[in-house]
């Protein structure tokens, strides 16, 4: 096994992102979220109640998806239990 130049090391390119199969899934998915979440994440730490604040606005985004989720799952069931028994 051949060390080489100890002094001055000769660097190869890093590690690279695995190519992927779908780039359109993968560029749609980042989209999203950064539409969802486009702040980076507070560091500050002064106060709980403000840091409590700034997190709930760093997750918004998902806060609103998650609501918007949970409005579905209850009323499109609820929908189309009122069309099935209610076909007047």
């Amino acid at each position: 096994m051949e060390l080489g130049n100890i002094s001055q090391p000769v660097y190869g390119p890093g590690p690279q992102a695995p190519g992927s199969s779908t780039p359109g899934l993968v560029r749609m998915v980042h989209g999203f979220l950064r539409l969802v979440q486009p702040n980076a994440l507070p560091i500050a730490l002064c106060y709980l109640s403000f840091f409590l604040f700034q997190l709930l606005l760093y997750e918004l985004g998902f806060l609103v998806c998650m609501a918007i989720g949970l409005l579905f799952i209850i009323l499109v069931p609820l929908v189309g239990c009122c069309f099935c028994c209610c076909r007047c």
